[in-house]
């Protein structure tokens, strides 16, 4: 009689753990720029400390980059920190000077990265989110084997504030939800993460009512990426952009 295979071990991960040595790494990074005396210096490795982050967890599909934000009727945004944008489907993107140049059609999110969150950082952040939404955003028909695709509307932007440290305690307390619900509707903040503190995912309800789901402090990294995973699952593809209007800017 034989004697019946055993079960194969079954070999787990720990993501939680996983997760807590990247927040640590990541806080370490920033906590190092910091002693960084020159303030654009200084901002620059915090940004870059970000983005990096976010290049290697999200999928390919996601591009990041510090850029300008354009439109077919040739206004630009504020310069952003960090920008989440298609590069599958867009078909051009400008480099001029050293600085991006990015379609608004192409745009999924926009980041302004600090060392603190701070009153003025919190305001930095919307006004550049609604420099951004400002922008015109075009959608034109997708043909396909089987047909068209009709235009799509174009999806809400996402926008948040990722920092280090909050100068405020608690960290999201009434100066920082009396930021949120003095912001402008194209200048609100939808993700907020003090690495140190935690992360805000925030909704908005009619009557600028605010719902605000908190992490903890040592879940913060990844309550904040994996919201704004989940909050780009919704957005879905980017719609096609209408490259003729674009193009009138050639005409005599």
């Amino acid at each position: 009689m034989k004697r019946a295979a055993g079960k194969k071990r079954v070999e787990t991960a720990n993501l939680r753990e996983l997760f807590l040595d990247l927040q640590t790494e990541l806080a370490t990074s920033l906590r190092t720029s910091r002693k960084v005396r020159h303030a654009p210096t200084k901002g620059a490795a915090s940004e870059t400390g970000w983005r990096k982050m976010l290049e290697t967890y999200l999928p390919k599909r996601y591009c990041v980059s510090d850029a300008f934000v354009i439109d077919s009727d040739g206004r630009q945004s504020e310069q952003i920190d960090l920008v989440i944008y298609d590069r599958q489907y867009s078909p051009f993107l400008f480099n001029h000077g050293g600085a991006l140049y990015i379609p608004a059609e192409s745009v999924y999110a926009v980041f302004e990265v600090k060392q603190e969150i701070t009153r003025k950082t919190l305001g930095d952040a919307i006004q550049k989110a609604g420099s951004v939404r400002a922008l015109r955003r075009t959608s034109v028909a997708i043909t396909h084997a089987g047909g068209k695709h009709e235009p799509r509307d174009p999806f809400p932007l996402l926008s948040g504030l990722l920092c280090l440290e909050s100068t405020w305690s608690p960290p999201f307390g009434s100066p920082f939800l009396r930021g949120l619900e003095a912001s402008p509707k194209e200048g609100r903040l939808d993700l907020v993460c003090v690495l140190q503190h935690g992360s805000a995912e925030i909704r908005y309800a009619p009557r600028r009512k605010i719902d605000i789901d908190l992490s903890a402090p040592d879940t913060a990294l990844i309550f904040f990426f994996l919201r704004l995973l989940e909050r780009l699952q919704g957005l879905g593809t980017v719609p096609a952009m209408d490259l003729r209007r674009y193009g009138r800017v050639l005409e005599a």
